[in-house]
């Protein structure tokens, strides 16, 4: 092993690889083993742990799988499900046509790798609808699908010889100036006509990264290809679904001059505290009581959405909805599920109470008749 000098004179060890990977949920594994496949055995996965990121952490009442319609007469086509995912407002429309055409191959590939998704007796993928979807795209093996998409992945990076090195957090990327389509030689005095927060993308290149480890020693690592495969903004979810063990580490890469795609698109919504897990689908369309105390738990209990809707039926149905539209939707706020989130967050962080789902009897005033026609 090579060794990288430092600016303060002290040097720290230096790894070569072709392909270094950045992450090990569904994603970078994925990406590690679709590459073996093609040839390139020269990998190498970074992670915090196999067992410590948020695919093989989180789960839900049943953990969605979203892919083309593969069932029966379900009218689909990878144009169609990529204007699903344009319609959300913020995903580039190329990564929703490749993600889309993609999709039916990705789906496969997991299941000849052993995730069981369920059938009907002739071996068709059946699927359900979920928020935002036209067709029934979704599918589930239960409460933790992503979980056993990683380890059936791990299965098979282990069954390829691929390289993993565990307890290791990215602490930054390294880049190098190269020449642009225009001949520049990406040095500053270009940045000024490049747009704002996108020079560095256009006029470097990422070459390696340095990493901690969990002894608190640097590593550095370079690289001829990085597939940075971290998830989302890990502080987003604080509160929400991310182990706690996740530091989330896209930051490292927008500081090092990454453009940012589609991040408006990261799902987030209400999460129970004691363990992490989506109260979505299922915990929402029984139609629980929500109830808050003071902070002791106990103290001081109040049903407290009830304040904020016109009718008690308005909010059952908006408590229903959110099973389906678990994701918070700002457009969703006024007059929608979503505002269900926000009563939540002024009940707990601006008020320091707690909240919880009582499922034991009904909300105070509820019957059937006043749901609204969708719930």
């Amino acid at each position: 092993m090579d060794s990288l000098s430092l600016p303060d004179g002290k040097s720290v060890p230096l790894r070569h690889v072709q392909t270094l990977v950045v992450g090990s949920g569904a994603a970078g594994l994925n990406a590690a083993v679709q590459l073996h496949r093609r040839g390139v055995t020269d990998i190498l996965i970074l992670t915090e742990g196999l067992q410590a990121g948020t695919s093989i952490n989180t789960g839900s009442d049943k953990q969605t799988y979203y892919k083309l319609s593969l069932c029966d007469n379900d009218n689909d086509s990878p144009r169609e499900m990529a204007e699903t995912f344009f319609s959300g407002g913020s995903m580039h429309g190329d990564l929703a046509l490749v993600e889309a055409s993609c999709s039916a191959r990705g789906f496969l590939n997991l299941v000849e790798l052993g995730v069981r998704f369920p059938t009907d007796a002739y071996g068709q993928f059946v699927g359900y609808k979920t928020d935002h979807d036209p067709r029934k795209r979704a599918t589930s093996v239960g409460p933790y699908t992503s979980k056993e998409m990683c380890l059936r992945l791990i299965d098979e990076v282990k069954r390829r010889g691929i390289e993993v090195v565990e307890q290791r957090t990215v602490a930054a990327i390294a880049t190098i100036p190269q020449n642009d389509e225009r001949g520049n030689d990406g040095g500053a005095e270009n940045n000024a006509e490049d747009n704002e927060g996108d020079f560095q993308c256009r006029n470097h290149r990422a070459v390696g990264v340095v990493a901690l480890t969990h002894a608190a020693e640097l590593e550095a690592y370079a690289a001829e290809n990085i597939i940075y495969a971290v998830g989302g903004p890990g502080g987003l979810y604080k509160t929400s679904v991310y182990p706690a063990i996740h530091t989330g580490a896209i930051g490292v890469a927008l500081l090092a001059g990454a453009a940012a795609q589609s991040l408006p698109e990261c799902q987030y919504g209400l999460a129970s505290t004691k363990f992490r897990w989506n109260v979505s689908g299922t915990y929402m369309q029984v139609i629980p009581k929500f109830v808050s105390t003071d902070a002791d738990g106990v103290s001081n209990p109040r049903e407290f959405l009830r304040e904020a809707f016109d009718a008690v039926g308005d909010m059952n149905s908006m408590v229903f909805l959110k099973g389906y539209q678990w994701p918070f939707d700002p457009r969703k706020a006024i007059g929608g599920s979503s505002l269900v989130d926000i009563l939540v967050y002024q009940e707990t962080v601006l008020r320091g109470r707690r909240v919880f789902l009582d499922f034991r009897e009904n909300p105070e005033g509820f019957a059937f008749d006043a749901l609204s026609d969708e719930a």
